[in-house]
């Protein structure tokens, strides 16, 4: 157990991302093809990834691949795996499969398969024909990809988005590990001034406090890994108090969210609160047509309404024409906007610097850079 397989998983378009925390980490050999960064480490990574991975959405402990295009060979390979030597006698291990572009496509028939493959194999390691499964979780993933099967056992339990400070939710929320992305994306760090104009319940916001004071994002929650008796319980401690110890004071500048809904931003400072960044930021009500700061050098960061619902398009179409006039005082500040709008740029009237494709749940998007200039230098 000395030397793991980990997998870190990520949405399209984020891997890039993901492998730059995981290099800062600490774990610079990595691998990535289809959403998953695979890459060497020890049991502490298992705690130390789980803690601290901002836009990964979990952390699998890879067993083994192989190729097969038949039960019988996929039933073989399974069966072979050393089960014991991850799940007790009394592990509840659900199995879980998603198949694409392969031979073996049922994936109710995959997941009932790994399962029998598991359950006779422990049965002749523990001398049982029964397993009642009532001890700590150990949930089974089987990807089959081009008749390709990864066989990996989930760290995290639920997603890593779920960082346990927004317990309270607004319409059409952006997901935790999302927004982090944005923010890891940009030019900001935490001796610039940041504003999201549009924060609705600010995750955006929040998640760049967070960035800004090096807060691990999963300090407020457990993992699934926590209850396995394979993974010591100091290994899991040790993973917390170097986090602790790795906080850094408040930012330069307060973090600033506005929004025209006074209800959401009383649920922005919720999550704030329950996030411990309370201090850090400032939300405000301010109709978007208002925004102007005498700031400079700042990035600007949001989510904003795409028109995606039926009704909408038009109020959302005399939003971004405002950009063009707001965004054109903005002239020193760097600005990223993700939308599914087709039209953005053009109702802008600015083609942005870079474009990235990403996904907002299943919604497909763009990442809209405009770079402005960088801060002057301060003189030695």
């Amino acid at each position: 157990m000395s030397q793991l397989e980990l997998i870190a998983t990520a949405a399209f378009g984020l891997e890039a991302v993901v492998s730059r925390e995981l290099k800062q980490l600490g774990y610079a050999n990595t691998k990535t093809r289809d959403g998953r960064i695979t890459f060497p480490a020890d049991v502490n990574a298992v705690c130390r990834c789980n803690l601290w991975l901002r836009s990964a959405d979990r952390v699998l402990l890879k067993l083994t691949s192989f190729d097969a295009d038949d039960f019988g060979a996929l039933f073989d390979q399974v069966n072979a795996i050393p089960w014991e030597e991850w799940l007790p006698i009394d592990a509840k291990f659900p199995v879980r499969a998603k198949s694409v572009r392969s031979q073996l496509h049922s994936e109710p028939d995959i997941q009932g398969l790994v399962k029998k493959a598991i359950v006779e194999r422990l049965k002749k390691t523990y001398r049982r024909n029964w397993f009642d499964e009532t001890g700590a979780l150990f949930p089974v993933d089987v990807l089959v990809l081009k008749d390709e099967i990864t066989i990996s056992i989930d760290t995290s339990g639920d997603g890593l988005h779920k960082r346990g400070y927004r317990t309270l939710t607004s319409q059409a929320p952006l997901r935790e590990t999302l927004a982090a992305a944005l923010v890891q994306l940009s030019y900001w760090n935490r001796t610039r001034p940041f504003i999201d104009p549009l924060c609705g319940s600010g995750t955006i916001v929040v998640e760049a406090a967070l960035i800004a004071r090096n807060m691990a994002p999963g300090m407020n929650r457990t993992f699934t890994a926590q209850e396995w008796p394979c993974i010591p319980t100091a290994a899991w401690d040790a993973a917390r108090e170097e986090a602790s110890s790795l906080v850094a004071d408040k930012p330069d500048f307060t973090l600033i969210g506005y929004d025209q809904d006074d209800k959401v931003l009383n649920l922005a400072r919720y999550h704030a609160k329950q996030a411990g960044v309370f201090d850090d930021v400032y939300f405000q009500p301010q109709e978007f047509s208002q925004l102007s700061t005498k700031r400079k050098y700042g990035c600007l960061i949001t989510n904003p309404p795409y028109g995606e619902r039926l009704g909408e398009a038009h109020d959302v179409e005399k939003l971004y024409r405002q950009m063009a006039t707001v965004f054109r005082d903005l002239d020193h500040w760097s600005i990223y906007v993700l939308t599914s709008h087709p039209e953005f740029e053009r109702l802008v009237g600015q083609k942005a610097d870079r474009r990235r494709k990403l996904y907002n749940a299943r919604i497909a998007c763009t990442y809209h850079q405009y770079l402005g200039p960088p801060p002057p230098r301060s003189e030695s």
